[in-house]
């Protein structure tokens, strides 16, 4: 595989106490990864073929259309990838009671958890695409969940493997003195903003890297910020 070829991503913001003292989910990659190292990211990575074939719950209306006009990719696969990402970083389900029979790989285990990946509890914040030059450039999109939908305890990483390391909940007030990458910066200063703001994700924010400027524009209404 082309390693410099853009690659289908999803990433997940888990935010925990939206009301009070708002924080989210948040690990450290390894300093040997060819990708971000050493960096603090949220949970993450590309999608799998096998994540267009698990039964996942649908999505938003809104957000499944959002999703489908501008990605080859279907909604479900991008929002599933985006579940797993979360199990196998952190060993956080979000999910609903069921059984499925001949989980594909990667998938296997939380399957074996009796849950089948609940789409319904993401809502689609964000989007962005890594600039050339990177060592691998991904076509992210971000989701948002809100902690009360995970059905394991919040603190309990018993289960995650080993990718992300120094796994803990970051307060967004305090977030700025983590090594954060540049765009991990951009999303929780418009994390921030939306939860200041209490708006309804009418639009959603597409960092582009195509361009000298790297305009923010909104997808949907696709106008510059």
């Amino acid at each position: 595989m082309d390693k410099t070829a853009v690659r289908d991503a999803a990433t997940i913001i888990v935010l925990r106490n939206r009301e009070t003292t708002p924080a989210v989910l948040m690990g450290q990659r390894g300093k040997s990864a060819a990708f971000m190292p050493g960096k603090f990211v949220f949970p993450g990575g590309a999608v799998d073929p096998n994540d267009a074939a698990v039964p996942l719950t649908a999505l938003d209306p809104r957000d499944h259309t959002r999703l489908e006009s501008e990605s080859t990719v279907s909604p479900a696969a991008l929002a599933a990838a985006a579940i797993r990402e979360l199990w196998e970083e952190t060993g956080q389900i979000i999910g609903q009671k069921g059984h499925w029979a001949d989980a594909p790989q990667g998938w296997r285990g939380f399957a074996a958890s009796g849950h089948v990946p609940d789409g319904s509890a993401l809502r689609f914040f964000f989007r962005a695409v890594t600039p050339q030059g990177r060592p691998r450039r991904f076509d992210a999109r971000f989701f948002l969940c809100d902690a009360a939908s995970l059905t394991t305890d919040p603190d309990d990483f018993a289960n995650a493997e080993d990718e992300l390391a120094h796994l803990q909940w970051v307060l967004l007030s305090e977030a700025r003195r983590f090594d954060l990458p540049f765009i991990t910066q951009v999303v929780l200063a418009e994390l921030t903003r939306h939860i200041t703001a209490g708006d309804e994700l009418v639009t959603v924010p597409f960092f582009r890297n195509d361009d000298e400027a790297h305009l923010v524009s909104r997808l949907g209404g696709r106008s510059p910020l």
